[in-house]
């Protein structure tokens, strides 16, 4: 058996071992290590002599020394101390009371709450779990339908994926070897693009079927015009000045990302403070928290790292590229063929698996399409969006159905999600037919 051949049995064991359950970062580092022995082996060779463990040692190394890895346990941090701030249920009432006239005021006070966390904190299933708890019951209240509700909640809740400062953006961009700045100004016109579609598709709904999304009962908006800038005053002011000096700060070259990020945790730390939130037990579990998810990141770096360094030193890399460059593609079909498939790996498979495994194998075929990697990256995010939607593995519908009450079916979510998922895929031909939605801004501030 060849190299080639043996290269492409590891792949498929890879996927094999995931699709079963094993845990992922420690598939990849067994078969890395494991064929990496057969790969580095050399007869009269003492055991631990063998290159493969060189590797590894060296690839932790190298994550470790990562400098933009280091904003992720940072911005996990920031995002956190923000959840468990209680800002989030001052905001959602605030911005309903502003936005009562419009039409479906609570649908779009959920997906505008959403999209501004979202640029607080990039944790998906937090901001699933919390609206789902805090705006899910109102909508349900005012008499809304519950599969509208729900995809409201799912898809809202999944702009995190897309919206700096997103975790998979830089994770992205340490895979790609580009510069987070540049893809966090490349993101965010198609993130709140796709938000605003989002909102500008409730409100038609909601005047097309009122029945489906009733206006706010009078009761509810028993507030003076005062009292509801006051609201948004102390909800909004504080959480928008921390997300503006944390962006801001990183796209006007202010601080690098990982300097942006602390500020952006001490910041966290002290809107925790300033709402009387922080307790001792919140404080241990947000720490507790970033670190059990940027332990997982790392050590799935680790572990993709080695398994894609033995898998190309077997020649398993050349034989894609041989096989892609043979079906004698375009950069359209490319870009059709690559995104079809990273949206079926959705289904089964999170976000860092998909980012840190499968995505690397198409990012040396990019120079030869002449695709820039940035506009890559964005289509990626936004067809990530989709693996929460999409059933029957959409992940956004767990989250939701484990908060919501037992009298919404899981079924009733997936029909509310598939609107908002045909609008992520119009979102994604918009940036295809016109790359410079997503291009423009990087190139205005940094040039191309």
């Amino acid at each position: 058996m060849s190299n080639p051949v043996i290269a492409l049995v590891m792949l498929g064991i890879l996927v094999s071992a995931i699709m079963i359950g094993f845990p992922v970062a420690f598939t990849l580092m067994a078969l890395g290590v494991g064929f990496g022995y057969y790969a580095y082996f050399q007869p009269n060779q003492a055991f631990f002599d063998n290159r493969v463990f060189d590797l590894l040692t060296q690839n932790t190394f190298t994550v470790i020394n990562n400098d933009a890895l280091v904003s992720i346990p940072l911005f996990l941090l920031m995002g956190y101390l923000v959840e468990r701030a209680n800002i989030l249920d001052n905001l959602f009432l605030s911005l309903q009371l502003a936005l009562k006239r419009l039409p479906g005021s609570l649908a779009v006070a959920t997906l505008a709450t959403c999209a501004l966390f979202a640029t607080a904190t990039g944790i998906v299933g937090a901001v699933v779990t919390l609206m789902g708890l805090l705006a899910y019951p109102q909508m349900m209240k005012a008499g809304y339908d519950p599969k509208i509700a729900a995809g409201v909640v799912c898809a809202g809740g999944c702009l995190g994926i897309l919206i700096p400062p997103s975790i998979m953006l830089i994770v992205y961009a340490a895979q790609a070897s580009i510069s987070v700045v540049k893809l966090y100004a490349a993101a965010l016109l198609p993130g709140f693009l796709l938000a605003g579609m989002y909102i500008a598709y409730v409100v038609i709904l909601s005047i097309v079927k009122p029945g489906v999304a009733p206006p706010l009962p009078k009761e509810k908006s028993n507030f003076s015009r005062r009292q509801v800038v006051a609201m948004l005053f102390k909800s909004f002011v504080p959480l928008a000045a921390l997300i503006l000096s944390v962006l801001g700060a990183i796209m006007f070259g202010l601080a690098t990302p990982t300097e942006a990020a602390a500020v952006g945790a001490f910041g966290g730390f002290v809107l925790a403070m300033l709402y009387r939130s922080l307790t001792w037990p919140r404080f241990k579990e947000s720490v507790y928290l970033t670190a059990r998810t940027s332990a997982m990141v790392c050590w799935l770096f680790v572990g993709s790292a080695t398994f894609a360094s033995v898998f190309a030193y077997l020649g398993g890399e050349g034989i894609i590229k041989e096989y892609v460059l043979g079906m004698d593609l375009n950069p359209i079909t490319f870009l059709l063929m690559s995104q079809f498939i990273i949206f079926l790996l959705g289904w089964p498979l999170e976000w860092t698996e998909i980012i840190i495994i499968f995505v690397p194998i198409f990012l040396p075929l990019l120079p030869h399409f002449q695709i820039d990697p940035i506009l890559f990256g964005v289509l990626v995010a936004l067809n990530l969006q989709t693996a929460f939607l999409s059933p029957p593995m959409a992940m956004s519908a767990y989250y939701l159905k484990g908060v919501a009450p037992r009298s919404l079916q899981l079924t009733q979510i997936f029909r509310g999600c598939m609107p908002f998922l045909y609008i992520v895929l119009l979102s994604m031909v918009l940036v295809y037919v016109w790359p410079q939605i997503a291009l423009w801004l990087p190139n205005v501030i940094y040039g191309k």
